[in-house]
Parts: structure tokens; C-alpha cells; sequence
């Protein structure tokens, strides 16, 4: 008996080992260029569930958008981390950074083909729900990601942590289909108080459903623990702050759910 008991329980056990998030890397492709993401999931989870993409900061699809891929798999999504600059491409010293960065920002086409492409591939994905999706960037990608509510993809979320709210593009009435949630610091001065000001003055005009919320004594990148190695090294005014990235991030579940209607 005691045999057959700690058999099932080993059965148990494997069963449990094998429910859990599971990753895989994928390439795709817009005009030409190959994009080589990463999309994570539950495999625990039954049935098709909203599908999120995750855009990376101006370093890169690297493992900090991997990671939270991860997290969002976690919460019961299906997430892409997508490539915005092209073959996995990753920037190791802010120049370069700047520069991918720039050849994306100042190309809004290059921007929305790129875009349009992991939104296609996530779409496809035979765990998602092809009209339930939504997006989630940092820095660079919360840029990109505002932008992409501004011009009117088919979205229902877009959350921004600390992305600029500049834009050429801002939102019109009647335009943007997704609800929009922007999370910065009070201390970045990358994003400064007149520029949330610009951007809530902005969403209000367009009338859209939106949420702005600022973190006091948040520096730039707060939500990345690599921000302060960042910071000192090349010094620019990056810091984490553990208690605003718990508190974005909470938040922007929230937001998702309610967005995207998640029981």
C-alpha cells in the first residue's frame, strides 16, 4: 500500500513538474528583415487566453524582456517578447543604444510593419485568442507602445513603464481603440512633469480611457534591478526602485484584467 501511495505521488509530482511556463524562441519576419522573438506560456493553463506583446528598452530584446514574458505567462497569458530592431539585436553601451533606438523611433513605418509583424505571429499562436490582445513596453517600448495606441492598432491595453510620452503622433478622438496606462518616475528627468501634463492634456482631448500615475523619487528604468549597474557605469540617471516596480507592476495587472475582460 505504502508502495502504490508514493507512486501516485510520484505521478503527481511529474505531472506537476511538467504544468508550468514554457518558452520557445521564434523568428518571423517584415519586410525582409528577420525578427527573432521569444513567446511564453502555461501550458497549465486550458483553452485560448488573452495574448500580450512586450516590448524591450533601447537595449534590446534581451533577457529582462524575456523575463517578464515570463512573468506575464505566470498571470495566465500568452506573451511575445518581440524584436524591434532586428535579429535579436542588443545594444551594449548607450551610443548604441540611441542609435538602434533612433532608426526605429524616427521611421514610423519601419516602427508598424515591425509591430504589425508580432502582433500577426502572436495572433496566430494556437493559445491565444486572436481579439483579445494587448501590449506592454519599457523606456523605448513603452514608447513604441503609446505610439501604437496613438495610431490606432486593433489593441484593447497598452501599459507603458516608463516610456516617453513625446510623440509627432498624438492620439485623435475617435482613433485610439486601446485603454492606455502610463507608469514614471517623479525623479526621471527623461520624463518630466510637463510632459505628463503634455500627455494626460493630450489623452483627455482625444478622449481616451486612460490611467497616469507617477511614482515619487522614481529615476528612470526604475523597474529593471540592472538600472543602478546601468546608472554607474555610464552614468545616466537610471535607478531601480523595488517598491515602484512591485507597485507598477500590480497595477498594470490590474489594468490588463479589466482591459482585457480576464475572469
Amino acid at each position: 500500500m505504502k508502495s502504490l501511495i508514493f507512486f501516485i505521488g510520484l505521478m503527481f509530482a511529474a505531472v506537476a513538474a511538467q504544468a508550468a511556463v514554457q518558452g520557445k524562441e521564434v523568428s518571423y519576419n517584415a519586410n525582409g528583415t528577420t525578427l527573432k522573438g521569444y513567446i511564453a506560456y502555461d501550458d497549465a493553463v486550458k483553452g485560448k487566453r488573452p495574448g500580450i506583446l512586450v516590448v524591450h528598452e533601447w537595449w534590446g530584446h534581451n533577457e529582462y524582456a524575456r523575463k517578464r514574458a515570463r512573468m506575464l505567462a505566470e498571470q495566465g497569458y500568452t506573451a511575445l517578447a518581440v524584436d524591434m530592431y532586428g535579429d535579436g539585436k542588443q545594444a551594449h553601451h548607450p551610443d548604441d543604444a540611441g542609435k538602434f533606438a533612433s532608426e526605429v523611433s524616427k521611421n514610423a513605418a519601419l516602427a508598424k510593419s515591425r509591430f504589425d509583424a508580432a502582433y500577426t505571429l502572436i495572433s496566430k499562436e494556437a493559445t491565444v485568442d486572436a481579439g483579445n490582445i494587448a501590449a506592454i513596453g519599457y523606456c523605448f517600448g513603452g514608447s513604441v507602445v503609446l505610439n501604437m495606441a496613438r495610431i490606432g492598432e486593433p489593441l484593447k491595453a497598452v501599459v507603458s513603464f516608463h516610456g516617453s510620452l513625446k510623440t509627432a503622433t498624438p492620439a485623435e478622438a475617435g482613433k485610439v481603440q486601446a485603454r492606455v496606462a502610463s507608469f514614471t518616475g517623479e525623479a526621471d528627468p527623461m520624463i518630466p512633469a510637463e510632459q505628463v501634463a503634455a500627455f494626460r492634456q493630450e489623452m483627455d482631448k482625444a478622449g481616451v480611457s486612460y490611467k497616469a500615475v507617477t511614482y515619487p523619487g522614481a529615476k528612470h528604468a526604475f523597474t529593471n534591478p540592472e538600472a543602478d549597474k546601468f546608472g554607474q557605469e555610464f552614468k545616466l540617471p537610471l535607478a531601480y526602485d523595488a517598491a515602484a516596480d512591485k507597485a507598477s507592476w500590480d497595477e498594470g495587472l490590474a489594468f490588463l484584467k479589466g482591459a482585457l475582460k480576464v475572469k
